[in-house]
């Protein structure tokens, strides 16, 4: 039997953050996602996620809104983003997963930094393993090149875009 590692969405999260005014980070996250983990060690796995762009939140109901617009996500035309594994190499004790990013119909490929928490069995008999994963994208690579000129200089919204995901898998068998 193959090994799959579900999502548990309970305990799980995905965020972002991008400078703002170019003086502090604005955070943002998605509320609604799944993911897969297929094989038994991470390093020899693909990791398939989907994300829901409509359940982007920024704790701001106008931008949420104009980050669901076709000035940014384009949720209407383009529901999801997903990501897919295309490696993993172990460094020390963590990992870099290189995959593919689909965001808004742009597909980049992306390099990931993974920490591994460990294993550990829940109070219900469940095997779950723990991962950080930080990364650094430019959203203009994906399309979502809105943004407005500072008087004083500068732009309202960075490029760069951090994300990063804490994240629980249960172990199942297919």
């Amino acid at each position: 039997m193959a090994t799959i590692w579900k999502l548990d969405p309970t305990h799980s999260e995905i965020t972002f953050k991008v400078k703002h005014l170019m003086i502090s980070n604005v955070k943002g996250e998605f509320t609604t996602f799944d993911a897969i983990i297929d094989g038994e060690k991470f390093e020899d796995s693909t990791i398939t996620a989907t994300i829901d762009a409509g359940s982007v939140f920024t704790n701001n109901t106008d931008r949420d809104g104009h980050l669901k617009s076709a000035d940014f996500f384009e949720v209407e035309k383009y529901p999801e983003l997903t990501f897919k594994s295309t490696a993993i190499t172990k460094e020390d004790d963590d990992f870099v997963m290189t995959g593919e990013l689909t965001i808004k119909g742009t597909t980049k490929t992306i390099e990931l930094d993974v920490e591994f928490g460990g294993y550990m069995t829940d109070p219900y008999g469940n095997n779950k393993a723990g991962f950080s994963i930080e990364g650094k994208i430019n959203r203009k690579d994906f399309g979502l090149n809105w943004n407005a000129a500072l008087e004083t200089g500068g732009v309202l919204v960075s490029d760069d875009v951090k994300i990063a995901a804490e994240v629980q898998f249960v172990k199942t068998e297919a």
